[in-house]
């Protein structure tokens, strides 16, 4: 998978308000009102469609490849903050956590099996696999 780098500067048109460029695509990320101008996604809506997108290519990749009837993959996804001890299944035992569900659909004539092997192949998106695994993060300040 080719690598692109990401600069993310602010304008200078809005308190919080900043340009992203990812290879040749430009957007802007924003705080919501009154926090921000909302003049875009805030980050917490780029985590979530980074998500989405990556779990809906891969689940696409995979029907395609065995030539399953998928005619479109829709993925929701929402963010919220939980009480650590609500979560049976997690590590983390006190304070809070992030917790994001996702809803994929799968459109198309699909039999049982095939959907249930898409739903499988969903929980292996790269993007999926990152934030569930230990992630390290460096970072270095630069002189200008």
């Amino acid at each position: 998978m080719a690598t692109t780098d990401v600069t993310v500067i602010e304008t200078g048109a809005g308190t919080y308000t900043q340009e992203i460029t990812a290879g040749r695509h430009q957007f802007i990320a924003d705080e919501p009102l009154p926090v921000g101008d909302d003049a875009g996604p805030n980050p917490y809506d780029f985590v979530l469609a980074g998500l989405g997108a990556c779990t809906s290519m891969t689940v696409r990749m995979y029907a395609n490849r065995k030539g399953w009837p998928l005619e479109r993959v829709r993925v929701t996804l929402r963010r919220s903050r939980i009480h650590a001890k609500d979560c049976a299944e997690c590590e983390t035992k006190t304070g809070m956590l992030d917790q994001i569900d996702r809803e994929i659909e799968l459109i198309g004539d699909l039999d049982d099996d095939q959907r249930q092997r898409l739903m499988a192949i969903a929980e292996r998106c790269p993007v999926h696999q990152t934030l569930t695994s230990e992630v390290r993060i460096t970072t270095t300040a630069v002189t200008p």
